[in-house]
């Protein structure tokens, strides 16, 4: 994944549905820890599929909220177009001769997202190619959704919020098998999982539930065609293994979030500036809700006891 090209994409409206992460529980919001995610990546020949840029690589690695890999998918994709961007992601011409087009692989996406929340660092690039190629072959639309880039810079004060570089910063290492598929979605859930098992407090979804897709997707017969096609796998692709997750965080969780909704874009130092002020103002609403709250009980409590006192004389 090229983050720093991705980070000045608008959010795509369609194919999936953003919701967030947040440590005040309001509404219909689910402790995020219980929840089961779909981190997916997408390496391309491009940056804009309304460009013709179109996806050569794609990954998916299910998951549980405490970091447990359910299953893990990859598989190189013949673009059906010449092999862009090779400086990038390495991949050939040759590479993905003989792979799947994409739209064969709806069905095995739907399965894979069912039930789920699909999660990438910065889902808006995943969600333009869904858009593009998936949901025209089938995919169901509007999947819930959750960018952990989005999430790293509501919760946590780092100077760069790249995967490699906020892996770095919160774990110590360089993630393994970057720029290809499977490594950066391998990458994503770790800190994924990271974040909410080591949070200082409860973490919540907001946003749309997760569903069942299947029965809303492809099935056997239709334009996405069987779950478990075939695929053809990059040569530096490594063995599924164990998802290693930090159980301590260095002490960078901000002591107020900021909101999710303005830590998209570029996030200059205006931008930073401006989710600042907006999580203090949305803080002094909250205490200010909190106090009249508490002035209303007290009022209550009071007339209730002065009725209690008539009543007594």
């Amino acid at each position: 994944m090229l983050e720093w090209m991705r980070a000045g994409r608008p959010r795509t409206r369609g194919a999936v549905a953003h919701g967030a992460l947040s440590r005040v529980r309001g509404g219909s919001a689910l402790p995020a820890r219980g929840l089961e995610y779909a981190v997916l990546d997408v390496e391309t020949t491009g940056l804009d599929p309304a460009a013709g840029a179109r996806v050569c690589e794609i990954a998916v690695v299910r998951m549980r909220g405490d970091g447990t890999v359910l299953r893990e998918f990859s598989t190189l994709v013949d673009p059906g177009a010449p092999m862009r961007g090779r400086e990038f992601h390495g991949i050939t011409d040759g590479d993905a001769a003989g792979a799947p087009r994409v739209g064969a692989l709806a069905g095995e996406l739907a399965g894979l997202f069912s039930g789920a929340v699909v999660v990438g660092h910065n889902l808006d690039f995943e969600a333009a190619f869904l858009a593009s190629e998936l949901v025209p072959a089938g995919l169901p639309e509007g999947v819930p959704g959750l960018c952990t880039l989005r999430a790293l810079r509501s919760q946590v004060d780092l100077d760069r919020y790249s995967l490699p570089r906020a892996s770095l910063a919160l774990n110590g290492h360089w993630p393994s098998g970057q720029h290809t598929a499977l490594g950066d979605a391998r990458a994503c859930a770790r800190i994924l999982a990271e974040m909410l098992n080591t949070a200082p407090g409860e973490l919540y979804y907001t946003g749309p539930a997760p569903r069942d897709l299947v029965a809303e997707g492809p099935g056997p017969e239709g334009r996405g065609g069987e779950q478990g096609g075939p695929v053809r796998l990059k040569s530096r692709t490594a063995a599924k293994g164990a998802l290693p997750v930090a159980t301590v965080w260095p002490r960078r969780w901000r002591p107020q979030e900021l909101p999710a909704e303005l830590c998209g874009g570029a996030f200059s130092d205006t931008d930073r500036a401006a989710a600042l002020k907006a999580a203090r103002e949305r803080g002094r609403r909250r205490e200010a809700a909190a106090g009249a709250a508490a002035l209303a009980g007290a009022v209550a409590a009071a007339g209730a006891a002065r009725s209690l006192l008539r009543v007594l004389r």
